[in-house]
């Protein structure tokens, strides 16, 4: 019996990286995953991976911005499992800028995906949360909604939105007995690193950022994290043993956030 046995599950944005962890993870222990994604092709590859060890995992094309749909993929988790106990709001961009130069485009596409996805997220798993007699509502923010981020402030402007409303989520749904955290990853190596676009001379091009690279110097674990990392926070959010933790946040960072630069071993 693993630790999600009989409950079932959504993750957005779950068919990479940190997302895909988190999918493999929750199906490992049990739970019955709704993966939905952009990325149709690694989103079915996913599925197929899960079902041969043992997991039970459905793929469906979702951008979390597209309110029309959300009913659907509400729908298809209590058609498909019968319930749903668990909704991981993972999707999320990042679009490096200056603030001079950020355009409003660039700003409006963040809040869209990393806030008002988020938004529709719990909004719509809600009723299917206190249908089931609660559950667990995960929201990823990031060590960027805890501080400033220079080089990304719409980004961290989202994941600070993020940080708080977990918080108001769980103040007004705790008597659902529903749970809402936010969990906040530091330097992770996924490919959202590739992925980060970043405005030069008015053309887009991919952000050359080597995340081990960065947290050899600034994590004073001194490895970049990992995604199963994450998940593992992810999954403990969304089992019993966290029966008693709601509105808060589960900073995931290697120690980023501690404060100061890392010492060196004596010699």
């Amino acid at each position: 019996m693993g630790q999600l046995s009989g409950k079932a599950a959504i993750v957005t944005g779950g068919a990479s990286g940190i997302g895909e962890a988190c999918s493999e993870t929750l199906a490992r222990e049990g739970g019955k995953v709704l993966i939905t994604d952009i990325d149709d092709a690694r989103g079915q590859a996913l599925v197929e991976r899960i079902a041969k060890a043992g997991g039970t995992a459905r793929y469906r094309h979702h951008d979390v911005r597209d309110e029309a749909a959300w009913p659907g993929v509400i729908a298809e988790a209590e058609t498909q499992f019968g319930r749903l106990d668990i909704m991981v709001a993972n999707a999320g961009i990042g679009i490096m800028a200056p603030i001079e130069t950020m355009t409003l485009g660039d700003w409006q596409k963040q809040q869209a995906i990393n806030l008002d996805g988020v938004f529709l997220s719990v909004k719509n798993a809600i009723p299917a949360l206190r249908k089931a007699g609660g559950g667990s509502i995960v929201l990823m923010s990031s060590i960027a909604g805890l501080r400033g981020a220079p080089g990304l402030a719409a980004y961290s402007a989202t994941k600070g939105g993020v940080r708080l409303f977990a918080k108001s989520v769980a103040l007004e749904h705790a008597h659902d007995n529903i749970r809402c955290n936010s969990v906040h990853p530091g330097i992770i190596a996924t490919p959202i690193w590739d992925k980060i676009p970043t405005a030069a001379e008015g053309n887009r091009r991919n952000a050359p950022i080597d995340p081990a690279e960065r947290a050899a110097g600034t994590v004073p674990l001194t490895r970049v994290g990992l995604a199963q990392d994450i998940a593992n926070g992810v999954l403990f959010l969304c089992t019993d043993a966290a029966g008693y933790m709601t509105g808060q946040e589960l900073v995931i960072d290697g120690g980023i956030t501690a404060g100061g630069r890392p010492t060196r071993r004596p010699e």
